[in-house]
C-alpha cells in the first residue's frame, strides 16, 4: 500500500470492524482478479498441464515450458530467467519436488520486484502525473483511481490536461461527478497551464492528491513527447518537487509492445510507476513478468474490468495465485 495514500484516521463507532469490511472487499477483488486473468491462466495451464503431471523436469519438459511461457507473452528474457531459476530450485529440492509449486515460487519472486510503496510527498498536495498512448484507458483509470483514493479518505482534484479533445474533458468531468471531486479544465488551452492552475487550486483548498491527466500520445510523436516534458517542468514550478509520481498507463492487450512504451516514456519523463489495464480482455497476463525482467518500473495498479472498483493496487502473491493457481487450488 502506498505510504502517502494510506487511509486517514476516521471516527468509527465502537462496534465498527473495518478490518472485516476490508477483508470482504479484498476477497471480492481477488475473485475479480482471478476471473479477469482467466484467459491468460487457461492458455498457460493448457500448455504446461502435461509437464506438471509428469513431475519430471527433463530437457523435453523445459522446452515445453519455454513454449508455454512464450505463448503467455512472458517474453524471451523473462522466460529464460524463470526456467533457469526453476531448474536451480528443482536441483536443490530433488525429484520429490512439485514443479508447479517451484514455478509459482520463481514467478512470484520475479514479479514481486514490481510491488513497491510510492514515496511520501514532502509538501501537499501530492501530484501524480499520468501519461499513455491513445486508447490505453488512461482517463478511465484516473476516474477509478479517484474512487480508490476517496475510499481511502483522501481528497482529490482532477486536472484535465487533454485540452483539445472534448470527449476527454467530458469523460473526466463525468468521473468527477461520480466521485464528487473537482475537475480543473479549459478548452483549447495550454495543457501545462491547466496543470499549474490545478495544483494552485489544490494548494488553496487543502486537497490531498492531484491526478493530472494528459493527452494520449505515441512515443514516436516527438513534439507531443516534448509537450509532456514541458508539463513536467511546469508542475515543478507549481509546487516544488512536483510531480511526485509519473505513471504510465498500459493496455495489457498490446503485449510485448508495452515494453517499448515503458522504455520510451521512461526516457522522456522518468517513470515512477505503471498502471496495467484491460487484463480481463487479454490472454497476455505474462507481460507483467516481461516488465519485471526487462524494465522493472513499479506496477502501482492493475485493472481487470469496467467496474468503478476494478482497479486495485498490484500485489504479486494475488497475481500469481490468479495466473498460476497452486496444485491445491481449483483450476
Amino acid at each position: 500500500m502506498f505510504e502517502f495514500l494510506k487511509r486517514k484516521p476516521a471516527q468509527q463507532p465502537a462496534s465498527a470492524t473495518p478490518t472485516s469490511e476490508e477483508s470482504v472487499v479484498r476477497g471480492a477483488w481477488v475473485e475479480r482478479l482471478r476471473a479477469g486473468l482467466g484467459a491468460s491462466r487457461e492458455r498457460l495451464a493448457d500448455a504446461v498441464g502435461g509437464v506438471f503431471r509428469r513431475r519430471v523436469l527433463d530437457d523435453e519438459a523445459l522446452e515445453e515450458l519455454e513454449t508455454a511461457l512464450l505463448l503467455a507473452d512472458v517474453g524471451v528474457p523473462a522466460t529464460r530467467r524463470l526456467l533457469d531459476d526453476l531448474g536451480n530450485r528443482y536441483r536443490r529440492a530433488g525429484v520429490a519436488a512439485n514443479p508447479r509449486e517451484l514455478l509459482r515460487d520463481a514467478l512470484r519472486e520475479l514479479v514481486a520486484t514490481l510491488e513497491s510503496d510510492a514515496p511520501v510527498a514532502d509538501r501537499a498536495p501530492t501530484v501524480i502525473m499520468l501519461a499513455g498512448v491513445n486508447g490505453a484507458g488512461k482517463t478511465t483509470s484516473i476516474g477509478k483511481l479517484a474512487r480508490w483514493l476517496h475510499r481511502e479518505n483522501r481528497t482529490v482534484l482532477l486536472a484535465a490536461g487533454d485540452t483539445f479533445r472534448a470527449a476527454a474533458r467530458e469523460q473526466l468531468a463525468i468521473w468527477g461527478e461520480r466521485n464528487d471531486v473537482t475537475v480543473i479544465q479549459q478548452q483549447g488551452g495550454d495543457p501545462a497551464a491547466v496543470m499549474f492552475d490545478a495544483v494552485q487550486a489544490a494548494k488553496a483548498r487543502g486537497i490531498d492528491v492531484v491526478l493530472a491527466d494528459t493527452a494520449g500520445r505515441l512515443p514516436t510523436q516527438l513534439h507531443l513527447m516534448d509537450e509532456l516534458k514541458k508539463i513536467r517542468r511546469v508542475l515543478a514550478k507549481a509546487r516544488e518537487g512536483a510531480p511526485d509520481e509519473v505513471w504510465l498507463v498500459l493496455d495489457a492487450n498490446t503485449g510485448q509492445n508495452a515494453l517499448a512504451q515503458v522504455e520510451a516514456f521512461d526516457e522522456a519523463v522518468g517513470l515512477t510507476g505503471l498502471i496495467l489495464t484491460k487484463l480481463d480482455g487479454s490472454a497476455r497476463g505474462g507481460i507483467v513478468a516481461a516488465i519485471a525482467a526487462q524494465h522493472p518500473v513499479p506496477l502501482r495498479f492493475i485493472g481487470v474490468g469496467e467496474g468503478i472498483d476494478d482497479l486495485q493496487p498490484f500485489r504479486a502473491a494475488d497475481f500469481v495465485d490468479a495466473l498460476l493457481p497452486s496444485s491445491n487450488t481449483r483450476p
